[in-house]
């Protein structure tokens, strides 16, 4: 399978309340629901590590992304009296981070920009 040159890639780390990990983890079942339903989306899934819950997702392009937030956003207010984020990474191409650096300004990500990797 050939991975399109404009793939975007955001990370957030949530580092969930002591005694909600289980409610935090029911709810990411509303989130996986709507995600699969984005055509832009390339994956979407969560691992654990003790507390944090790392979100590994990545989209076609920064309206890839812009376009999930806008589907997941009316979940993303319960979520956070659930789990504070503790540092967000956004990976691209730098003519699509350019794109999302006014939108996700409010996030205060780390941008990593694309140097170069295998091609399938």
């Amino acid at each position: 399978m050939s991975q399109p040159v404009n793939v975007v890639s955001i990370h957030p780390y949530f580092k969930v309340h002591a005694g909600k990990m289980e409610e935090f983890k029911a709810a990411l079942a509303a989130f996986i629901e709507r995600t699969a339903t984005e055509p832009k989306n390339l994956y979407y899934d969560f691992t654990v590590n003790g507390d944090i819950v790392y979100c590994r997702e990545a989209y076609v392009g920064a309206d890839g992304l812009l376009a999930h937030l806008e589907n997941v956003g009316a979940l993303l207010g319960p979520l956070m009296k659930l789990a504070d984020v503790q540092r967000v990474e956004v990976h691209g191409p730098a003519a699509e981070l350019e794109k999302l650096k006014g939108p996700l300004a409010g996030l205060n990500p780390q941008w990593f920009t694309y140097m170069f990797g295998v091609k399938r």
